[in-house]
């Protein structure tokens, strides 16, 4: 037995009100969400894409992008805060504005890692995509229709070359067009033919050249980092002066393997010059053993699990020596200040209570050593090997240890970059390619010859008439106007 409703009671007619609030509310909410869509795709359609696609929008990004990039190549990138205020004080300001404050503050110390570059090349980027996707991939398509005849003698009369022939089929015209590798469409009474529509897709794919060099720089300047060591020979290191790094270059610096330097070298000429320096590095895992091995020097790099090694710099890392009879000391050597070339020396005890000693100098490592006393007076020169008596000791010379400068580089976009450089290039040639396309007409008692081509005009009007020639020997010669517009 079921029980009814009190139509009485008073919550029913105070719940349907309700209710009926509550859907218009909805409705409402759902009309706007709605109409704000609407709105939005109504901008994005009218407003943004057009202005994305502007040829205009991009030739300015891309002068924008290119004018930071020279000051980015012009300001050092990546100094201490000390570097830019002495070099680049406030007075006097460098061309009366340009200071180490603005240089911090606008971040071009830094310039390929600011919001605002990397904005700029994600615009660019935009910009591209937008114009590839608006016109050059219709325009691809447009080219390549297979139906694209005309069937009006007026619309011959708007080409830059076109003819009226007394006499002439399409039959009489195909093998020309064959000859010349022209892809060819026909209906009846009427032809169209094309080549050189390669030349239609360089544009494209400029345009994807440039965004995966965008995409590689944006890749590399978040991930990628730099870092300098100065390592003696025999040691074993880990990159850690890092002094230039992205916000995610953690995970390229490596951390489970270091890298040990062998042996550094120097190379040189018969009058004393260097030649070449050498460092034999090997990589070692974890647990120390040798996974890789190479010989580097300027411009043969060795390159690890993304990590490139370079031959940069060197340096006198210390200086091995007996005296008398001693074990075999080593004391390091420092890079002199004399303003007029490197030159390095150590300070040798030559009393056990250090009262008395020799300054040792050297400027490269060929092993030549010169010998002062304290009062600043040269007393001897000693090569490597060899041996002097100085203060009442002999010093032998066992060897001068040399340090190698090592510049060592994370970059995870350079593949695209490469990659984009080569498409590039590919793009800039299939651009040259010309693409010509010709149409005819076979009317009752004419028939109509037309053509244009985007580039190389002589050679294509040479073309046309050499085949024009063909058809017709002893007819009218074809008429060359200048364009109005194009064809209908």
């Amino acid at each position: 037995m079921t029980s009814e409703p009190d139509p009485s009671s008073p919550s029913q007619p105070a719940e349907q009100p309700s209710q009926a609030k509550a859907t218009q509310a909805i409705t409402s909410e759902t009309s706007a969400s709605a109409g704000l869509g609407l709105s939005l795709r109504r901008y994005f359609k009218r407003e943004l894409v057009p202005l994305l696609a502007d040829l205009r929008l991009a030739i300015g990004l891309l002068l924008a992008i290119a004018a930071f990039s020279v000051l980015g190549t012009v300001i050092e990138q990546g100094q201490t805060p000390s570097f830019y205020q002495t070099n680049y004080p406030e007075h006097p300001a460098l061309f009366g504005f340009l200071t180490w404050r603005l240089i911090l503050t606008l971040g071009l110390d830094q310039v390929y890692r600011t919001w605002w570059f990397l904005a700029l090349l994600i615009l660019f980027g935009a910009s591209l995509t937008t114009c590839t996707f608006q016109r050059q991939l219709p325009a691809l398509r447009w080219f390549s229709r297979t139906w694209n005849f005309y069937s009006q003698p007026r619309q011959f009369q708007k080409f830059a070359l076109s003819a009226e022939l007394p006499q002439g089929t399409i039959e009489q015209l195909l093998p020309l067009l064959e000859k010349r590798r022209y892809k060819i469409f026909q209906e009846e009474g009427k032809l169209y033919a094309h080549k050189g529509l390669v030349g239609r897709i360089g544009p494209i794919v400029v345009h994807a050249s440039m965004l995966l060099i965008l995409l590689g720089a944006i890749l590399g300047a978040m991930t990628g980092f730099f870092a300098q060591e100065m390592i003696p020979s025999g040691e074993t290191f880990q990159v850690r002066n890092v002094f230039d790094a992205g916000p995610w270059a953690a995970a390229q610096i490596p951390k489970d393997w270091s890298v040990k330097v062998n042996r550094f070298w120097i190379d040189y000429t018969p009058d004393g010059t260097i030649d070449q320096f050498y460092s034999d590095l090997s990589v070692l895992d974890q647990a120390g053993e040798e996974v890789d091995r190479q010989t580097i020097h300027v411009n043969k790099p060795l390159r690890y699990k993304g990590v490139t090694f370079y031959q940069a710099d060197w340096a006198v890392a210390a200086v091995r020596f007996h005296l008398n009879n001693s074990p075999l000391l080593q004391l390091p050597m420092a890079q002199l200040d004399t303003g007029g070339g490197r030159i390095w020396g150590t300070w040798v005890p030559t009393k056990p209570d250090l009262s008395e000693g020799i300054s040792v100098v050297t400027k490269d490592l060929q092993g030549i050593l010169l010998v002062y006393d304290m009062q600043g007076n040269m007393v001897a020169t000693v090569r490597q090997g060899m041996s002097v008596d100085v203060n009442g000791v002999t010093l032998s010379i066992a060897e001068v240890v040399g340090s190698t400068g090592l510049q060592i580089k994370a970059d995870p976009g350079i593949p695209l970059v490469y990659t984009g450089f080569g498409l590039l290039m590919l793009g800039v040639i299939l651009s040259y390619v010309s693409h010509s396309q010709i149409w005819a007409l076979q009317t009752a008692d004419s028939f109509y010859v037309g053509g244009r081509t985007n580039r190389a005009q002589v050679l294509f009007e040479r073309e046309m008439l050499a085949i024009l020639d063909q058809l017709a020997p002893a007819a009218e010669s074809p008429q060359l106007t200048s364009p109005k517009s194009s064809p209908a």
